[in-house]
């Protein structure tokens, strides 16, 4: 793809349940904590069971359980939906879009909103619990972006689709619910009355998903550094800085923690193998110029993860970072995979979902398409590709309305940025034409 400097966007994120809050049943769901469900084999994608239409793009991603499936929309509802007829049991309205994912605790979901608040809400009643005021959330904005003109407007990054999602951390009976925020802040507050416990300043708005390995919290931000904190007391551990150049610069995604090693990919553009106790880097995959906001996925020690402009879901030696090979797609990978036996499901930015066979080398998948792209991809995509000059129909791409047009061609593909989640043989995920999909396994 061709861009403004080039214009190059989770989530993600999402997870199945955290054994350490078992003890007394309040069962944790965090959002990006854990990609590996229950499965075997490999498992072609069937048909769709049923869709669920919202009145917004859906970046959020979903998350299940007992029998009800939770989404947020750009429409400000985050929705629960009976996952055996895509029927809404409740909806509950924030005053903003939910670009950010749920995740649960006992019988509390909990996920913020850009009208500044993050929620707890009753996951039977959808009755508010509690809510918690940041400094604000928004999207990622710089003066001239990039050198667009006009050079002294405030542009948001159009790539910046999500917002921090918040994760459940348990330390014996107390728990805390933790997350960043657009102002700068990794935010710990009680997780049943929303108070707060501690704040972390950064030097950039967070729209990085935290996740939480032995007490030590990873995240990273808009300062294009990845930060581990105590979970307990929100004291700095260690930093890591990856570099910031113009078009290059952020963290984005989320950590994936494996065999004592910080996995995460950043813009600028590499992936990175960290050890998890000392920030110290293991080895590093240069992407191609492409960003990096998928988050990574590690099973049999190989990292799963998508890229931007080359188009392509990755599969990465865990010890060394050596490339084993790549699946490629028809625009950017910036889902978050699922896996589940030996498939790995996943969407890309033209609308098509996935399912790959782990151990086919890339050579064995399926897929479906959202209503966006059947409908839409014959004038928008070159050649059955994303390509943004030929979206743009040759206008000015210096111009930063020039590239919101092209963005908003790209729309009505029905991108999938929402990371799928699994649950009762169904894998679920959002699209920005609005609809949530259930498909059968």
């Amino acid at each position: 793809m061709k861009r403004y400097l080039a214009l190059l966007p989770l989530y993600f994120f999402l997870v199945i349940n955290n054994t350490s809050a078992q003890k007394n049943g309040d069962t944790i769901i965090n959002s990006f904590s854990d990609r590996i469900f229950p499965g075997k084999g490999y498992q072609q994608l069937g048909d769709i069971k049923w869709k669920f239409k919202t009145n917004g793009k859906i970046f959020s991603s979903p998350i299940a359980k007992n029998g009800v499936v939770f989404i947020g929309s750009e429409d400000g509802f985050l929705y629960a939906i009976e996952e055996k007829n895509g029927k809404e049991k409740w909806k509950f309205k924030a005053n903003g879009a939910i670009h950010s994912s749920p995740s649960i605790y006992g019988n509390i979901i909990y996920f913020g909103s850009f009208d500044g608040y993050y929620y707890a809400v009753n996951t039977t009643t959808g009755k508010q619990i509690w809510k918690f005021e940041t400094g604000g959330e928004h999207w990622y904005g710089e003066i001239g972006m990039w050198g667009m003109k006009p050079n002294d407007m405030l542009m948001d990054d159009l790539w910046d689709f999500y917002l921090s999602s918040p994760v459940v951390y348990k330390d014996g009976k107390a728990a805390s619910v933790l997350f960043g925020s657009s102002d700068g802040n990794i935010y710990s507050v009680d997780v049943k009355k929303g108070s707060l416990n501690w704040k972390f300043k950064t030097d950039g708005p967070i729209h990085s998903t935290p996740v939480i390995d032995k007490n030590t919290l990873y995240i990273g931000s808009w300062d294009a550094k990845l930060y581990a904190i105590d979970c307990k007391t929100g004291k700095e551990k260690w930093r890591f800085v990856t570099e910031a150049k113009i078009g290059f610069k952020g963290i984005q995604s989320s950590v994936a923690v494996a065999n004592g090693m910080v996995y995460f990919g950043a813009r600028d553009p590499h992936f990175f193998a960290l050890d998890s106790e000392t920030g110290k880097l293991a080895w590093k995959y240069d992407a191609e110029n492409s960003w990096i906001l998928s988050s990574a996925v590690v099973v049999n020690n190989i990292v799963y993860v998508g890229t931007s402009d080359t188009y392509a879901l990755l599969a990465l030696d865990s010890k060394t970072g050596k490339e084993l090979y790549r699946f490629r797609t028809s625009g950017y990978v910036y889902s978050t995979p699922a896996i589940s036996g030996n498939t790995i499901y996943f969407g890309d930015f033209t609308g098509n979902f996935f399912s790959l066979d782990m151990l086919s080398l890339g050579k064995i998948s399926n897929l479906i398409s959202t209503d966006g792209r059947k409908k839409h991809a014959a004038k928008v995509l070159k050649n059955d590709k994303l390509d943004f000059t030929y979206a743009s129909h040759n206008s000015d791409l210096s111009q930063y309305k020039e590239n919101k047009k092209v963005m908003n061609e790209f729309y009505k593909l029905g991108p999938i940025v929402s990371s799928p989640y699994i649950s009762n043989n169904t894998v679920y995920f959002g699209s920005a034409d609005g609809y949530f999909y259930a498909v059968g396994l």
